[in-house]
């Protein structure tokens, strides 16, 4: 099956039965891929012992660490053929992973995203108010994960702005212009956890200014850490950012740069939802089998997204419980779960815990 025809199938719209039978097989296509690509690969897929025959369900499908990537060149095309390479969020001193990618595997990334936000937000593009500065997107060949996000979601916008400039200052008078243009008109604001907190929400209660955003919707993601070490809960979150801007629509999701593209986006339910091209198992960390639904453990992410570097079958440092399938009160079909926050001692990586830790 080509990706095309996996983007052909609803992004939310696939039973439990289909999708495992469609994710085991791609997923086993392209672990010979990279294996057959990446001499890396190749060799710790050999240490361990690999065989297709060994291969009975998803589950059986080998993942690397996420951490390989800060550590190792991995790539399953020539040199020539990297179109684009990507970096993760990081804190001074830290590496960053470095994700490399063909033409077609940054085409696809861009269509799935599409696929899966606007199931969401819907297909119409709108007014865009970016929640964070112009200055971080740089180097068209070279993209942090956090001017990549930007870039990404500036898909579904027009009309764009951003509402902070180079010294993190929010510029209420260019903002309350760009609400004035667009009076009665959904607005779309994008922007990293803790940015849209510290330079926003918090700017916003220090300037005594109240804005009418009650007709828009916050999409953000890029980790909790900070704001969980300061009792700021999700639903803490929501309720303060409706004191400051009316009633607006509030999506977190989940992502990051080695998946590009396979984001998990949170419901009105507040649920975060996989979709038909990707899936998550949590993993008892004594043992890595499988956890129960309900049960803490490690969360794996697996994309069928991945061509161009074996990124297919990762082991996060994050902490999770699967909350159910098939049956979210919002409709949507696949797996929907929880993040519980980093491992103890993992490194910060999200594009707003790293922002937050050099801040």
């Amino acid at each position: 099956m080509t990706y095309e025809e996996v983007l052909a199938l609803p992004p939310f719209g696939v039973t439990r039965e289909e999708k495992q039978q469609l994710i085991y097989e791609e997923l086993l296509r392209l672990t010979e891929q990279h294996r057959a690509h990446c001499a890396p690969y190749a060799r710790m897929m050999e240490t361990i012992g690999f065989s297709a025959a060994g291969v009975h369900s998803v589950e059986d499908i080998p993942f690397l660490p996420v951490r390989l990537f800060k550590e190792m060149e991995l790539r399953s095309v020539a040199e020539e053929d990297v179109f684009k390479t990507m970096t993760s969020s990081g804190t001074t001193g830290q590496q960053v992973s470095r994700i490399f990618l063909d033409r077609g595997t940054a085409t696809n990334q861009q269509k799935t995203l599409v696929r899966i936000v606007s199931d969401r937000i819907g297909g119409s593009r709108m007014p865009m108010l970016i929640l964070d500065c112009p200055s971080v997107v740089k180097n068209r060949a070279m993209f942090s994960a956090r001017g990549a996000g930007i870039l990404g979601f500036s898909l579904f916008g027009r009309k764009k702005i951003y509402a902070l400039n180079d010294a993190m200052e929010l510029q209420l008078d260019a903002i309350r212009a760009f609400l004035a243009e667009h009076a009665g008109e959904r607005i779309l604001l994008f922007g990293f956890t803790f940015m849209v907190w510290q330079h926003f929400y918090k700017a916003l209660q220090a300037a005594g200014e109240r804005l009418d955003l009650s007709n828009a919707i916050l999409v953000h993601g890029g980790g909790w850490k900070k704001l969980a070490s300061e009792a700021v809960t999700p639903a803490a979150f929501r309720a303060a950012l409706r004191t400051a801007c009316g009633n607006l629509d509030v999506a977190d999701y989940y992502g990051m740069v080695e998946q590009t593209g396979c984001i998990h986006l949170e419901c009105a339910e507040g649920h975060l939802h996989t979709s038909t091209y990707a899936d998550v198992i949590v993993r008892r960390p004594l043992d890595f089998s499988p956890a129960a639904f309900g049960e803490r453990g490690i969360i794996e992410v697996v994309s069928l997204l991945p061509e161009s570097y074996p990124g297919h079958a990762l082991l996060t440092e994050d902490e999770g419980v699967l909350i159910g399938e098939d049956d979210c009160p919002c409709g949507r079909k696949g797996k929907y779960f929880k993040v519980l926050g980093r491992l103890k001692q993992a490194e910060l990586r999200g594009c707003s815990d790293a922002y937050a830790a050099a801040f």
